[in-house]
């Protein structure tokens, strides 16, 4: 069974590591599903996305992703990313109070991202729609 060498980098540090039989993740160009043999690619991650990695014994690790790419070369698939957590380490009732904080700031920019980002942490802890 052929398989993707995937690297879940974060500015701070590796998030996950190791083999894979497929990745998906939500690009500005909409969601993307890659597979062993995949075309070559790079593509940004959408803000306030989710990035899926199935290992080769068929568990999920799901984690956000905000900021950065996304690139599929012969050799595997590097996501890197501004900042990212593994759902497993989100802290829930942090991220609810987070995106209460965020919609607070109305139409402000910073206020927009802050609440996308609470918004992913919470999809990917399993918490949101």
């Amino acid at each position: 069974m052929a398989t993707l060498q995937v690297e879940l980098v974060a500015v701070e540090r590796t998030i996950w590591s190791g083999e894979a039989s497929m990745v998906i993740a939500r690009t500005t160009e909409g969601e993307i599903g890659v597979l062993p043999n995949h075309a070559p690619l790079l593509g940004e991650l959408a803000a306030g996305g989710v990035v899926t990695i199935r290992t080769t014994e068929g568990q999920d690790v799901v984690a956000t992703a905000h900021g950065g790419f996304l690139s599929v070369t012969p050799q595997g698939v590097s996501i890197l990313a501004e900042t990212a957590e593994i759902a497993s380490e989100i802290d829930v009732e942090r991220a609810r109070e987070a995106l209460r904080r965020a919609e607070q700031g109305g139409d402000d920019p910073e206020a927009l991202a802050a609440a996308r980002r609470a918004q992913s942490r919470l999809r990917a802890a399993g918490q949101g729609d």
